[in-house]
């Protein structure tokens, strides 16, 4: 049995960057700024304040990534609540949640929206026609995931 989600015109767009990598997050928002403007920005608490300044418009925030932000978008993913994410992640330092970091990928991949790590493959996903229309995403059955864990 397949079954879908609609994500709508409207995307509800998941933002999250790693301390050394806000600033290139920060320029590829400012780039996107326009295409941004046509969607529901939330993210992580410093991140999300640093895009409403840049950005100049209303971002949701969560808490900071290492006080549950991270858990917090991920949490929203599994609700349907969030439609893509942008992770600016930062791939030469270790984070002191990393575990919060592989579980907030983890679920991108679980509940199949659209993931990007870095600003070419976010480049690629915002110029993506399927980011203007409503698209109808596979959501993937785990019922027989679940009935041989129970």
């Amino acid at each position: 049995m397949t079954t879908t989600r609609t994500l709508g015109v409207r995307k509800r767009i998941a933002l999250v960057a790693h301390d050394h990598m806000k600033d290139d997050l920060l320029e590829w928002a400012a780039f996107n700024k326009s295409v941004l403007s046509r969607h529901e920005l939330i993210a992580t608490g410093t991140t999300g304040r640093l895009l409403e300044e840049k950005l100049d418009r209303p971002v949701k925030k969560m808490l900071s990534g290492p006080l549950g932000g991270d858990q917090q978008i991920g949490a929203m993913i599994a609700t349907g609540e969030i439609d893509v994410l942008i992770f600016f992640w930062d791939p030469m330092e270790a984070q002191p949640h990393d575990p919060d970091v592989k579980a907030l990928l983890r679920l991108a991949v679980v509940w199949n929206i659209p993931a990007a790590s870095n600003r070419t493959s976010s480049d690629f996903l915002m110029t993506s026609p399927l980011m203007h229309d409503a698209y109808e995403a596979i959501v993937p059955d785990y019922s027989g995931y679940l009935k041989r864990r129970l």
